[in-house]
């Protein structure tokens, strides 16, 4: 349940976080105002999961997870730059993700 709970916490961190950009600057009502449900409900679900997962791995997984997804939402989505060294730092986040899921 724990680990349901981190991807749960995980995904509703990049949708709040795609809703910070889609609200460009908070301009937009309706993206800015999702951010914000998006932000609580990411953390009260968090909270939750670190009741089941050590903090030090459910933290490092939650933010390297929600770092990768944004920067590949960012490339693929809007239009950001693919570059070798951004692909190379994301295979190394994924790398240090699974790292981290097999030492728990």
């Amino acid at each position: 349940m724990g680990w349901f709970l981190l991807t749960l916490a995980i995904v509703l961190e990049v949708c709040g976080t795609t809703c910070m950009k889609l609200s460009q600057g908070f301009t937009k009502m309706l993206p800015s105002v999702l951010m914000f449900v998006f932000y609580i409900a990411c953390f009260t679900v968090f909270t939750f999961a670190v009741k089941k997962i050590e903090i030090s791995t459910a933290y490092a997984i939650w933010c390297a997870v929600g770092i990768a997804l944004i920067a590949v939402i960012g490339m693929v989505h809007f239009q950001e730059a693919v570059t070798a060294l951004k692909v190379a730092g994301l295979l190394l986040v994924v790398a240090g993700v699974v790292a981290l899921k097999f030492a728990s």
